[in-house]
């Protein structure tokens, strides 16, 4: 049958005809009878024919079907780069954030019950974004069930009065404060957990509408069983002869009297030495903690004598101690390896079971300030000592006694002497590195053993403040009067922020090759001041500390950029400690501009923007020991100055004020991070190099915060336990996979 006889006008052919009629063919027409319209009914359609030949066989020799649009390529020309969107977290394909979309979909109704089954009469729903307006919310203090939040409550349950629902029934797991200018009001943002058993005794008529709850990705979300994290002393206790062995199940938890205990040396007192001594000693293992600093007490007394009479303790200050560095910090909690992650709550749980304020566990961005790390330190020492751990302050490790490859003890001496004076050598089964990113002594040992370490990414930059009120105003307009200095309803205000430099932005002066580099705030301490982390006087270094009400009158926050091995070629002869002497040079640059007498190079923003020195009068700074005016724009190289200063135009495109005459450089910020990395096993903790050294914590380039570190000494506590037949079970039943990490945390 021929075709066009046996076409009919049906509403989609009619839609088709309109099309082609009203088409164009965008390519020429190579001759009129070829694309001629044969016509029934008044109906034109095109014949049904196959190219031409050549365009079958890919050839061109007319240049018919050649367009502007696609040219060809000349000799000698370049070709255009094409660059895709990098495939993270946040900027997906479509594609597979469809397939995320039906995966997450797929697990919440395996683990979510029917609609209407009985099942929804128990087990806990788990509703997320709850948001307040600041106007009507208690404040940042109130951390219960407040009217406001019942009505959030009920429009999520889609229950039409809110003052019927019992308050008894939900509990508050995050509150946080969004100020973003994109909302119209700020407001709190809750996550709450509701009972729904409670909730029916109490208030039966709620039935029809749990029935009807529908569960979404991360706004509602259905539990069996309530998530209660506790800390890792009851867990460890408590559940000493459980399924998951947490005990040798052997022994009852006890070593047989007729086996010694496994000797450790944790090497360390931060938080990944500090968890990993808890973790080892609970289990059983023989424990000698050794910390080339002083305790929090005698730490605190030498600090004062560095902010006023200028007495650097090389072994004690703002680094070296009890604690670690982030105990004379903001006392950030924040991290990037999932707040809700059950290691990371058992963290947070025992924290607050030596102390803490019970607010970190549910404030969306916690911190405790060096006056709550204080007393909790103290807490976490006493309790290390009952389970028998010899802690030995003032003690330095200066060698590892190696025999076959093997760690057989570490050589110390008393801090306050040169090595090698006195040693003493101690002997162990396995020796735990937990020192921090300023252990440049220690890594040159490790270099002379031979143990795998490589330079890995960090970030220098500099230390900007502001006046607290200034960046309250910025951030919360008309709502900084709520602020109180701490003691509102209103958080303090801070901010974070992440830019990125793109191609051909700056200049690296050591290739003369263009690189993409990210320039980001780093731990931004509102209501705190700017502090002195050098360890050696001829090298200068800052950072930021508060107190947990952070009522100072002035915000600092480093502003730092990525810097690579690329950039660490001048320094290629240290092999690889050269990101090591990168700091170093530039630190000492500092002291230098400075003139000494930990004296701080200071300029003001619109001259560091400006590149030149014209206020020889700089704004008050927070910082004790003084600023002198400098010329901060010279200090480091081109590609990182022009970096910071473009950031910092772009941060006052989003915060318009920040570049402010009170607005003041600090020089300079070098240790963000590790700047290398020590090899080790994933799963044992090993190192790769050398038997029975187990790297941890920030100085070994696998953390970058408190949290982040603490976690990192427990499961090496866990992993090690096992190999000394302490433990038995499995880690990841207990808190799940642990989060890999790289040691550069963005707050």
């Amino acid at each position: 049958m021929d075709f066009v006889a046996s076409y009919k006008m049906t509403p989609v052919n009619r839609a088709k005809t309109h099309v082609i009629r009203r088409g164009t063919n965008p390519l020429p027409s190579p001759a009129p009878s070829a694309m001629a319209l044969h016509t029934v009914s008044g109906i034109k359609l095109p014949p049904f024919s196959l190219p031409p030949p050549h365009r079958q066989l890919g050839a061109n020799p007319t240049g018919l079907y050649a367009t502007s649009a696609f040219p060809r390529r000349r000799c000698g020309a370049v070709a255009a780069v094409v660059r895709c969107a990098r495939r993270t977290g946040k900027r997906r394909y479509p594609s597979e954030k469809k397939r995320l979309d039906r995966r997450h979909k797929e697990q919440l109704r395996q683990t979510a019950p029917e609609e209407g089954g009985v099942a929804r009469e128990g087990g806990f729903w788990r509703l997320s974004k709850l948001a307040v307006p600041a106007s009507d919310d208690p404040g940042k203090d109130f951390l219960g069930v407040s009217p406001p939040l019942l009505q959030a409550i009920a429009k999520a349950l889609k229950f039409p009065v809110a003052s019927m629902l019992p308050e008894e029934a939900f509990s508050v797991v995050r509150k946080s404060f969004d100020a973003r200018k994109i909302l119209k009001e700020p407001q709190f943002v809750y996550t709450v957990d509701v009972d729904a058993k409670k909730l029916l005794d109490m208030e039966p008529r709620t039935w029809d509408f749990i029935a009807r709850l529908e569960p979404k990705i991360g706004i509602v979300e259905y539990m069996s069983d309530e998530k209660v994290a506790t800390d890792l002393i009851s867990m460890l206790n408590v559940h000493s002869d459980d399924e998951h062995g947490i005990r040798d199940t052997v022994n009852n938890g006890s070593i047989s009297p007729t086996r010694m205990k496994p000797r450790v040396a944790i090497v360390g007192s931060g938080p990944s030495g500090l968890f990993s001594a808890l973790v080892l000693a609970e289990l059983g293992a023989e424990v000698t903690l050794l910390e080339r600093g002083q305790p929090v007490e005698q730490r605190g007394r030498d600090i004062g004598a560095l902010a006023v009479r200028r007495i650097l303790q090389s072994e004690s200050n703002f680094c070296f101690g009890e604690g670690g560095a982030g105990t004379w910090s903001d006392g950030k909690l924040v991290t990037r390896i999932g707040k809700n992650t059950d290691g990371v709550q058992a963290v947070m749980k025992t924290l607050v079971h030596f102390g803490g304020p019970p607010n970190i566990l549910i404030d969306g961005r916690p911190h405790l300030g060096t006056d709550k790390l204080v007393p909790l330190l103290r807490n976490f020492r006493h309790h290390l000592r009952e389970l028998g751990v010899a802690i030995r302050f003032n003690t330095r490790v200066d060698d590892l006694m190696v025999e076959g490859g093997q760690v057989k003890g570490v050589v110390v001496s008393d801090s306050n002497v040169q090595p090698g004076s006195v040693d003493q050598k101690l002997s162990f089964d396995a020796v735990v590195l937990a020192v921090g990113h300023s252990a440049r002594d220690t890594y040159s040992m490790l270099l002379r053993h031979n143990v795998d370490i490589t330079p890995k990414n960090f970030s220098v930059g500099l230390r900007i403040e502001h006046p607290q009120e200034l960046i309250n105003n910025i951030q919360y307009s008309e709502l900084a009067a709520e602020v109180h200095k701490g003691r509102g309803r209103i958080p303090v205000a801070d901010y974070k922020i992440v830019k990125s430099i793109g191609e051909g932005d700056v200049k690296n002066d050591i290739e003369q090759v263009d690189q993409n580099r990210s320039c980001y705030s780093f731990c931004m301490c509102p209501g705190g001041q700017v502090v002195l982390t050098s360890t050696n006087p001829s090298e200068l270094c800052v950072n930021g500390m508060s107190f947990s009400r952070r009522a100072s009158k002035w915000a600092n926050s480093a502003l730092v950029v990525t810097v690579s091995s690329h950039d660490f070629k001048p320094f290629q002869s240290h092999g690889s400690l050269a990101g090591v002497e990168f700091q170093r040079e530039y630190e000492r640059r500092a002291a230098m501009m400075g003139g000494g007498n930990f004296v701080v190079p200071a300029q003001c923003v619109t001259d560091f923007i400006s590149n030149k020195l014209s206020v020889t009068t700089l704004p008050p700074s927070s910082y004790r020991l003084g600023v002198r005016p400098s010329k901060l724009h010279e200090l480091f190289p081109r590609y990182i100055t022009e970096a910071l200063q473009q950031s910092i135009m772009m941060i006052d495109k989003e915060m318009p004020g920040f570049i402010s005459s009170e607005a003041l450089l600090h020089g300079v910020e070098t240790r963000t991070s590790s700047p290398l990395q020590i090899s080790r096993h994933k799963e044992t903790y090993e190192s790769t190099s050398l038997q029975g050294l187990y790297p941890i914590g920030e100085g070994a380039g696998y953390a970058g915060g408190i949290v982040s570190a603490a976690v990192d000494g427990m499961y090496c506590g866990f992993a090690l336990a096992k190999q000394l037949s302490l433990f038995s079970g499995d880690t990841e039943a207990i808190f799940g996979k642990a989060q890999k990490q790289t040691g550069s945390v963005k707050y």
